[in-house]
């Protein structure tokens, strides 16, 4: 009897070890702010039969450098983070392979990347300025009206922003500034900022965790989202959703030429192994579990019409950023080239 019992409990192990061996591994590589909630991907695995692993790939331009660099062995099957700024060339370079996923009927027309579905738009926000409100109330500084402004060294020396080279933000605010002084102008402006005192870092976490004043930097100005001083308010300590305070610690500087609207999107790589399973988390990403989350976990807004917000988002801010030229927006890396050239090697 004893016998039967042990060659029963080997079996089971064995089995169980035979189905762990079985679990497909669908690998998504992201830009390092996502973040959904770890319950809602635990559903997914189980209702799907997978287990996902997460890669994180740097800021959304440093994610795009290594994709293309990869391009002949995908990292992953899945990348989140890829934006509006990022897409032409992710398609220029042939790294996505087309799905739309039937959940983008509910994202307004106005917020979907491309109708082919190589980006499936999970969400959007507006790249923006943002300022330390009691920086300036102690320092008795006036702000900034304009681009304009912002460039002499009283204000330059105060600002912080993330390299278009490395950072979606980056690159947005780049774009924003060609599109509002054209290319010459905007590298004049650039050269400007840069000798009154502008510092461009690698990626918006080191502009915002490190070098802004709210955060122990030197820094009152910074390069962010129109949605930050919202996360503000969420992250202070005793916050309560009925209680809102009359303002948030930080504010945006929405100077004309400074903001930019930035669609985030999820897309499947070519030569995914598991494209089945990819399909199936384009169409997670969009649900309603994870357009829920999306807002008080990453600070954009979700694509899909109706989801519902947290109150705090009444600190935050949908500006109406001002139209641009399809030449600015058709080929991102030839201005960034310009940009490392014009501005960042210039002497």
């Amino acid at each position: 009897m004893r016998k039967v019992i042990v060659a029963v409990s080997a079996g089971l192990l064995l089995g169980a070890a035979q189905a762990q061996k079985t679990t497909p591994t669908l690998t998504v590589i992201t830009h390092d702010s996502f973040d959904v909630d770890k319950k809602l991907v635990a559903q997914f695995e189980s209702q799907n039969g997978v287990k996902v692993r997460f890669v994180k790939g740097g800021d959304a331009g440093e994610l795009l450098n290594r994709l293309v660099l990869t391009r002949r062995a995908p990292l992953a099957d899945v990348v989140y983070g890829l934006d509006n700024s990022l897409l032409a060339r992710a398609r220029q370079m042939d790294l996505l392979q087309a799905y739309k996923s039937p959940l983008l009927a509910k994202v307004p027309a106005a917020y979907r990347l491309d109708e082919a579905g190589y980006l499936n738009t999970v969400d959007y926000g507006y790249v923006a300025l943002n300022y330390d409100r009691a920086y300036f109330q102690k320092a008795g500084l006036k702000l900034p009206t304009s681009l304009d402004d912002l460039k002499k060294p009283e204000y330059a020396r105060l600002t912080v922003v993330s390299s278009p080279a490395t950072s979606s933000p980056g690159l947005a605010f780049l774009l924003a500034t060609v599109g509002h002084y054209g290319e010459a102008g905007a590298w004049q402006w650039w050269k400007a900022a840069r000798a009154g005192g502008l510092k461009v870092v690698r990626g918006w976490n080191d502009a915002y965790y490190k070098d802004f004043t709210r955060n122990g930097g030197k820094y009152p100005i910074v390069l962010s989202y129109a949605s930050s001083p919202a996360a503000e308010v969420f992250y202070a300590d005793g916050y309560d959703p009925a209680k809102l305070p009359a303002q948030a610690p930080t504010a945006n500087l929405l100077l004309p030429g400074s903001t930019w609207l930035q669609l985030e999107g999820v897309g499947i790589l070519k030569g995914a192994k598991q494209p089945a399973l990819a399909k199936k988390f384009v169409d997670f990403m969009l649900s309603p579990g994870v357009q829920a989350d999306i807002p008080t976990r990453m600070w954009i807004y979700p694509a899909v019409s109706g989801t519902k917000l947290d109150p705090v988002f009444k600190f935050a801010e949908q500006p109406k950023p001002a139209p641009v030229k399809a030449s600015v927006t058709a080929n991102p890396q030839r201005l960034v080239d310009a940009w490392v050239t014009n501005v960042l090697r210039a002497r």
